[in-house]
């Protein structure tokens, strides 16, 4: 009657160990799907931030506008260089821009391996530089671009953009395509803290 029962309670502890070992395999499934699924989103948000960047450097640094003042002998000329806030813009979007090109095959190698921590650390650094770089680049280029606009009568910056219209409007459009890299860097950012917090 004894062995009976012992082997009964050996029986059932044989039965609970496998279970347990499924569980936490069942468990750690769905982590692994969602760090994938984390590894592809911050794989496509890399390629959206990286043509948000190219599209701004690439419209500011072509913007040139010439403009004939009375009499019409007299021309006018304005372009990006000419101010050197918006050079740095120019350089740090194109940075920004070489960046997450070059980090694209490590971001293809986190769908592929989701153990990779080591790696998503480094870029989680490299992208809060880039984010800093693109944030300073577009709010510096926001400001000429404002004084553009407005004028600043105290100062006597006046208004340039009734001369100069073409080029206003291509300076304000590159910072469009700057601010929401910058907030594609922000999502890309919360999407790898997401990764490395699920491993």
């Amino acid at each position: 009657m004894l062995l009976v029962m012992k082997e009964t309670q050996i029986t059932k502890g044989m039965k609970t160990g496998p279970l347990e070992s499924g569980e936490s395999s069942s468990d750690a499934t769905p982590a692994k799907l969602m760090i994938s699924v984390v590894a592809v989103l911050d794989f496509m948000l890399r390629i959206l931030a990286a043509a948000g960047t190219l599209g701004s450097a690439m419209a500011m640094g072509t913007t040139e506008e010439t403009v004939p003042l009375f009499p019409q002998s007299i021309l006018l000329n304005a372009e990006y260089s000419d101010l050197p806030m918006f050079t740095f813009f120019v350089i740090a979007n194109s940075v920004a821009c070489a960046y997450l090109v070059l980090s694209l095959p490590l971001s293809f190698y986190h769908i592929i391996s989701s153990a990779a921590k080591s790696s998503r650390i480094i870029l989680v650094v490299f992208d809060t530089v880039m984010l800093a770089l693109v944030t300073a680049g577009a709010s510096t280029a926001a400001a000429i671009v404002y004084l553009a606009h407005k004028g600043n009568a105290n100062a006597n910056w006046f208004a340039i953009c009734q001369q100069f219209n073409s080029f206003c409007e291509r300076t304000s459009g590159s910072l469009i395509g700057s601010f929401a890299a910058a907030f594609v860097l922000i999502l890309i950012i919360i999407t790898s803290a997401i990764a490395i917090s699920h491993r």
